[in-house]
């Protein structure tokens, strides 16, 4: 199974690719920083220079319908932002 599961592509991540070379991923939750940046530099074939890992607990939500109140839970994820080297790029749309 892969460690980079999703790249995040909003445009908060676009900006922030643009303007300091950093990309987002969704990762694997058991994944440390050297499996990523390892995964990211085979994948793309760039160099990594950091990586930052964040992880997010699952959120409860609830909703009202016709046969009452349902209520569920969000899945928890693990996201890492990698900075690049000065003059590598990743461009997730070259493939569409």
């Amino acid at each position: 199974m892969s460690i980079l599961l999703k790249p995040i592509v909003t445009e908060k991540m676009t900006l922030q690719g643009d303007k300091f070379n950093r990309y987002g991923f969704v990762v694997e939750k058991n994944a440390n920083k050297l499996q990523i940046k390892k995964a990211v530099e085979d994948l793309y074939g760039v160099t990594v220079d950091s990586v930052n890992t964040m992880r997010y607990g699952g959120k409860v939500k609830t909703r009202n319908t016709k046969s009452g109140l349902l209520v569920g839970k969000t899945n928890a994820v693990k996201k890492a932002i990698v900075t690049l080297a000065e003059g590598n790029k990743i461009d997730f749309y070259s493939n569409i």
